[in-house]
């Protein structure tokens, strides 16, 4: 096959701009961001499986502190209302009664006030612990923000970049033959590389040397000559057609 040889070097262009979509490509894939962004998901989540927990433990306590408050209270009302029996004057046998009732609310009411101080110091903890993990989410959220946002900045010059390298692209494209570009991304499709510059002796594609032999037939070749590299099957674009 034959082709101008200014249409061979323009292969080297396109060869470029398809290196050039390839590595947009690469960063895209593997941009910090993404596996950064993945992590502090995984951390959000985490921290709110922590304050799930500690709402549900704090609940559970400040459950058992109305309780014991509801008690209290039943206790105090019988208690007033046993001395307003007692002022109201009665029976000896009921008096006694009601003094052994009075001395059992007593101590029950003391039973009970211990109860509720120490899960009132223990609910007062876990309030702390609630707003400790509140705080750890908000944070573990911010950051997972921040990384988003930098990852979508970084994405939309990708983009940018990647319509950039499309339109230079297809200009070249549009200025080659067709047969040649067919050549050319058959070869792509396969290998990688459609062309390379023939450097010395080394296939800018593959970067392997061509043997005596294959070196030869190049070099004898006419300059129109569409010669492909041996090993990688490129287009290869000589300096000097």
């Amino acid at each position: 096959m034959k082709a101008d040889p200014a249409a061979q070097r323009r292969l080297l262009d396109l060869a470029e701009a398809d290196a050039e979509l390839n590595r947009v490509a690469h960063r895209r894939r593997t941009l910090p961001e993404l596996e950064q962004i993945g992590e502090a998901e995984r951390d959000v989540q985490a921290k709110r499986d922590e304050l799930v927990v500690a709402q549900t433990s704090f609940s559970d306590l400040d459950r058992e502190v109305r309780r014991l408050e509801n008690e209290v209270d039943q206790v105090r009302k019988r208690e007033q209302r046993d001395r307003e029996l007692m002022a109201a004057g009665g029976p000896a046998k009921q008096q006694e009664e009601l003094e052994h009732e009075l001395q059992t609310l007593a101590r029950r009411q003391g039973v009970l006030e211990d109860e509720q101080l120490e899960i009132m110091e223990q609910r007062e903890a876990l309030e702390t612990n609630v707003t400790k993990s509140r705080e750890a989410v908000t944070e573990a959220e911010q950051r997972l923000e921040e990384l988003q946002a930098r990852r979508d900045e970084a994405l939309a010059e990708f983009d940018v970049a990647e319509q950039r390298h499309r339109e230079d692209r297809e200009r070249i494209v549009g200025s080659v033959p067709a047969d040649l570009i067919k050549i050319y991304e058959r070869v792509r499709e396969q290998r990688g590389v459609g062309a390379g510059l023939l450097q010395g002796s080394r296939c800018g594609a593959c970067r392997i040397e061509l043997d005596r032999s294959a070196l030869n037939e190049v070099r004898e070749a006419a300059s129109d000559d569409v010669v492909r590299c041996e090993e990688c099957g490129a287009i290869l674009v000589r300096e000097k057609q």
